[in-house]
Parts: C-alpha cells; sequence; structure tokens
C-alpha cells in the first residue's frame, strides 16, 4: 500500500466534519463528482470503508472516526513543519506567543519583561484558537485560561483560582456573597447555555459576543445574559454595573503556559522558566479573592 498524501487527508477530513459530499466540495472549492472519486479511491487504498452513504445521510464507519482522529493530527503536524521551517529561514530567530487579549492574569508584561533570549511576536487570537495556533506551528508557546487534555501538549500551571459569575449589581443576586449553579436557573451564558448547566465552553468564532470583552460586559449590564470568568479577570475589570459572586460548584479555573511536546527549543524552555517564576511572585504577593473583589 503506498503512502497516503496530505491531499487524501484533506479531503477525507472535509467530507468527516461536514458529513455531507457537497458541502466539503464547497469548502474544498472543487466539484463534488472528483471529490466522491478520491474518497473512493482512498477506501480502496486503505481495504476499509470510511463512510456509510444511504440516500439521506452520510456517516463515519469506526475506521473513519479512528482515522478522523490521525488525519487532523497529521495534517497539523504538517503545516506546523512548514511553518517552523520557514520560520527557521528568516535572518532573526523570533518566539511567537499566543494569548487572548485581557485573559493573561496580568501576567503577559511582566513575562516578556523577564524573558530577553530572543524577540516575541504576540499572537492575540480567541480561546478556541489557541491550540490549534500550537498544533499548526503559528505559535510556540501559549498562555491558555481554559483546561485541556491534549498528549501533545506540555504545559505548567501559572495561576489557579476560583470562578466567578458577573451579573447586573442591581440583580437580587448580587446581595448574596455566594453562589450555586442552581440559583442560576433560567439565565442564559454567551455560549447559549443555561447558567445553571456550567457550561464552560467559549462562545463559537464569529460570535458577536466573543468580539470583545466591553461586548459581553454590555450584555450583562443590561441583564441579556451571565458569564462564568476567573476570578483574575474580575479583578482586572471592575465595573460598577457589574456585581461578580463566586460560584461554589464551579470547578477553578487554571492560566497555564503550553507549549508542543515534542518542542526542543531553549528559547521555549527560557520563555516557560520565565513565567513560571513571574507568576510565583505574583502570586505570592496578591490579595486574597474575596479581599480583591470586596
Amino acid at each position: 500500500m503506498s503512502d497516503l498524501e496530505t491531499r487524501q487527508l484533506r479531503y477525507f477530513v472535509a467530507v468527516a466534519e461536514e458529513l455531507h459530499f457537497g458541502r466539503a466540495a464547497e469548502r474544498l472549492a472543487m466539484a463534488q463528482p472528483p471529490l466522491s472519486r478520491a474518497i473512493r479511491d482512498l477506501e480502496r487504498q486503505l481495504g476499509v470503508d470510511l463512510f456509510v452513504r444511504t440516500t439521506r445521510q452520510v456517516a463515519l464507519t469506526p475506521a473513519g472516526e479512528t482515522l478522523l482522529i490521525d488525519a487532523r493530527v497529521a495534517l497539523d503536524a504538517v503545516a506546523a513543519a512548514s511553518q517552523r521551517a520557514r520560520r527557521a529561514a528568516r535572518p532573526e530567530q523570533s518566539l511567537r506567543l499566543a494569548c487572548k487579549a485581557d485573559f493573561d492574569g496580568g501576567l503577559l508584561a511582566p513575562i516578556l519583561a523577564a524573558y530577553d533570549t530572543t524577540p516575541v511576536e504576540l499572537l492575540l487570537t480567541g480561546p478556541w484558537d489557541l491550540v490549534p495556533a500550537l498544533h499548526d506551528g503559528r505559535a510556540d508557546v501559549a498562555l491558555l485560561a481554559t483546561a485541556f487534555d491534549d498528549p501533545t501538549l506540555d504545559s505548567e500551571a501559572l495561576l489557579t483560582e476560583p470562578r466567578m459569575v458577573a451579573l447586573p449589581a442591581a440583580d437580587p443576586l448580587a446581595a448574596r456573597t455566594t453562589l450555586r449553579l442552581a440559583d442560576l436557573t433560567g439565565r442564559r451564558l454567551p455560549n447559549g447555555s443555561g447558567a445553571e448547566t456550567g457550561n464552560l465552553a467559549p462562545p463559537p468564532p464569529g460570535s458577536p459576543a466573543m468580539r470583545d470583552l466591553s461586548q459581553i460586559f454590555n450584555l450583562v449590564e443590561t441583564g441579556s445574559l451571565l458569564w462564568f470568568l476567573p476570578a483574575w479577570v474580575a479583578r482586572q475589570f471592575p465595573r460598577p454595573h457589574i456585581a461578580y459572586r463566586l460560584v461554589e460548584d464551579l470547578p477553578p479555573a487554571t492560566l497555564a503556559v503550553a507549549w508542543p511536546a515534542a518542542s526542543r527549543s531553549p528559547a521555549v524552555a527560557a520563555l516557560v522558566r520565565a513565567a513560571v517564576r513571574v507568576a510565583k511572585d505574583a502570586v505570592a504577593d496578591e490579595p486574597h479573592v474575596s479581599q480583591a473583589l470586596a
């Protein structure tokens, strides 16, 4: 059996994610018949069925589900290799750090001040794009404010603090010191879920609620939604018309520095050491959450 080509994997991933040959063809900017032929050729090459096709729907077989996981990893690896090769050819080397603006716990500036190994390029992006940026080589290291379970990444925790709920200051619930998820029944989160579910997923890319924090705060102030956020973000953005309250049955939030597990870059290692050192000093100087948000 010949080796698989990245073109075949791209075609397969598009169909597997869309579960519709027409939409996958549009996504790939190609006609549907050659895409269908390419998938059939791939199945013959592998000797397995990747899709169950009916007149009404397309579904992945167990073999297809397995290939989808590995194909995504392979395509990310190829993209990362291309990115890093191009960057290695530059006369002046730099390190790319990805983060979401305003979710750095106030650590970004002191980390950059403490790191003097190579120039740093910042990639400011949404929370949904931080891990992909590490996978595809756009970033060498990232500050992540969300939990992840990815064996291809290594990480060091920098901050771990309770999660708060942001609600209108005039809301009757703001009179309480702490809340539980059941108290939030009937309220909506930026991702569309009910607040009582404790769903911590960010809104999808392109959602108006995620364009910037000011839009979320405006929606909270008007009572349109509630928002779960780490205590370090609440401390950074005190607002007169918003109250922040601890939610006892939400898991704590962790800000971590993460990088590809396969990285052997001295520059990445130096930045991680600087980040851990800066975070340790910051935690020692930070007042208790209840004092800071009183």
